[in-house]
């Protein structure tokens, strides 16, 4: 019976060791494991693409290096609403934090998952959106960044006197399936009416339509104002000719439309946005909750003017104070 207990006593003694030893090593891995963030794109546009970059250099910046600290998944829809399920399928189950870019990546993820933290961004309106209950007291899984001041359209239809006095109908062209756009669309309306302007829409169905759309609501008005509206977005080089072609100046929703084929914009630094979200994320990360975590809006405000079209459109910018 010695002898038994003899034997039994190293190889208990080998079993807690090794026990301990598999403990230790699984509290090293967990230590070490890398945090996941998935990022849902809607669509390619420099809009987009800053917000996106901004959010990365300020995790990177913040300590949250990709590769390292964290493991990034983008995936982008390339503008396809039939993509976004997957992708919001994939990201949620696999992510630790999501981060949205644009209206239908948010709605997509948001529905997809109650559990999974969301952040949001270059989203303009996130009630209409039915993003979150409350801006102040989100109250979900779901919060994040607008794209939209109170300000900025206001602004953007006051210049109008300075850059085109003689202006008298402005067009209006966005994407009706666009939930962003059609909040924008129907505040520059009333700010426009208001200021005793005729307002033309016109709107397109995808990107195969805008060069029709934009040639024929050029044909009709003085100026055009176009939304942050991601598919046009998408498309400026494409307005910039027909800009170019009809004489017509475009109003861009963003810096980044502008600088492609638009006159200006008063509007939002579409990479600081993005960094701003990043520190939201952050907030998560370090156990705040999504619910608890009031919207914010865009806490940069730019004006910018395209000195190269306003030279090609025989407009005369000198008295506007723009972007360096």
């Amino acid at each position: 019976m010695k002898i038994v207990k003899k034997l039994i006593a190293p190889v208990l003694v080998v079993g807690l060791l090794m026990t301990s030893l598999l403990t230790l090593h699984h509290l090293k891995t967990s230590k070490h494991q890398k945090i996941k963030i998935g990022i849902s794109q809607y669509i390619t546009h420099k809009s987009l693409d800053a917000t996106r970059k901004g959010f990365v250099e300020e995790l990177a910046k913040q300590g949250y290096v990709d590769g390292e600290e964290i493991e990034i998944d983008y995936q982008n829809a390339q503008g396809e609403q039939r993509n976004l399920k997957n992708i919001s399928n994939q990201l949620s189950q696999e992510s630790d934090l999501v981060f949205a870019i644009a209206t239908p990546s948010a709605q997509s993820i948001a529905n997809t998952s109650k559990t999974t933290p969301v952040v949001f961004s270059a989203v303009t309106d996130p009630l209409a959106a039915k993003l979150v209950k409350n801006l102040d007291q989100p109250g979900g899984n779901v919060t994040g960044t607008s794209d939209q001041s109170s300000d900025a359209i206001a602004t953007q239809v006051d210049l109008i006197q300075k850059v085109l006095p003689t202006a008298k109908t402005i067009g209006i062209l966005y994407t009706q399936s666009e939930p962003n756009s059609v909040v924008q669309k129907e505040e520059a309306k009333k700010v426009l009416e208001a200021k005793g302007y005729r307002v033309v829409e016109k709107t397109i169905l995808d990107s195969n339509n805008v060069k029709a759309a934009a040639d024929s609501l050029m044909s009709e008005v003085d100026m055009v104002f176009i939304p942050t509206d991601n598919i046009i977005s998408s498309t400026m080089e494409t307005i910039k000719q027909v800009s170019l072609k009809h004489q017509v100046p475009v109003i861009g929703g963003s810096i980044e439309m502008a600088q492609v084929g638009g006159l200006y914009t008063y509007g939002t630094d579409y990479t600081e946005l993005g960094r701003q979200s990043a520190r939201m994320a952050i907030r998560i990360l370090k156990g705040e909750k999504a619910a608890e975590l009031a919207v914010e809006a865009p806490k940069n405000l730019e004006l910018y003017v395209n000195k190269e079209m306003a030279k090609k459109l025989g407009i005369d910018l000198s008295g506007m104070n723009e972007k360096k």
